[in-house]
């Protein structure tokens, strides 16, 4: 297969770039025994040569390099099946090069129809906490259990828009008593920008979530460092633990629903386990 002149891969400078970074980097940590190649000799760099990609995906170095550059190829849909499997992506890892190259899984099931005003609603409705994220992760909605188990949402108030809407991120690594109050936080919070990564995909360079990850990425070397990991993961419920300085230890289930008709909106519940 020929490098092709007509484009696609990000539909800017921008979503090219970050779809080479990202297949370099997954490319660079597969190595050849993992993909069932022989190791050929002493190696430069662990990972795959470009050629032995191209190779497992049926096209040419030459592709696999211009792909890497980040310069506007065409990708369609069937060759990124064979990329992803070559490089054993994970679930959100695939749906994130997906998102990148602008194609559509076929393997991506249609939800059913789902109003996000009735998201947006519903959570006042909850007697245990519950909040809706937009695709910045700002809080856009949330009840009163959830004001109160995450502090009020309180960062350190030098955001540059005092009337935005609280945001996760900036709660999470600007506010000193988050640390305290999320058990295990380093962990967490790691988990939590590789799934905001997932999340994004394509999007990150449009200028709302470009605006935030640099605000993020200068103030805080804990996320800026997280964030050039390049780290895409699902995100998941599970049980999730609090240190809460009035309510002592709190342990929930947390369950997170997305609106099929507006996927940029996400609601989060914590169903209580127990309280100690």
């Amino acid at each position: 297969m020929s490098p092709p002149s007509s484009a696609l891969s990000g539909d800017s400078p921008q979503g090219s770039r970050l779809l080479g970074e990202f297949i370099r980097l997954h490319r660079n940590r597969l190595s050849p025994a993992a993909a069932g190649l022989p190791s050929a000799g002493r190696r430069r760099a662990p990972g795959l040569r470009r050629e032995e990609l191209a190779s497992l995906c049926g096209v040419s170095a030459t592709w696999i390099t211009w792909l890497e550059q980040g310069r506007s190829v065409a990708a369609s849909a069937k060759t990124l099946e064979r990329l992803s499997h070559a490089l054993q992506l994970s679930t959100a890892e695939r749906a994130y090069l997906f998102e990148l190259a602008r194609r559509r899984d076929p393997s991506e099931p249609t939800a059913p129809p789902k109003a996000v005003d009735v998201v947006l609603r519903s959570v006042h409705a909850m007697g245990h906490p519950a909040y809706v994220l937009n695709q910045r992760w700002d809080v856009v909605a949330g009840n009163a259990p959830a004001a109160d188990l995450f502090l009020d949402w309180q960062a350190d108030g030098t955001e540059a828009d005092p009337t935005a809407p609280p945001n996760l991120f900036r709660f999470l690594f600007f506010n000193p008593q988050a640390r305290l109050l999320i058990e295990n936080w380093p962990v967490r919070s790691k988990r939590l920008v590789a799934e905001f990564r997932a999340d994004c995909g394509g999007r990150l360079h449009t200028p709302p979530l470009r605006a935030l990850i640099e605000e993020l990425s200068a103030r805080s070397p804990e996320f800026d460092a997280l964030w050039k990991l390049n780290d895409v993961q699902e995100r998941e419920g599970g049980e999730r633990g609090f240190l809460h300085p009035r309510h002592g230890r709190l342990v929930y289930e947390q369950l997170t629903l997305r609106a099929a008709l507006h996927p940029d909106y996400k609601l989060v519940m914590l169903l209580p386990i127990t309280a100690a």
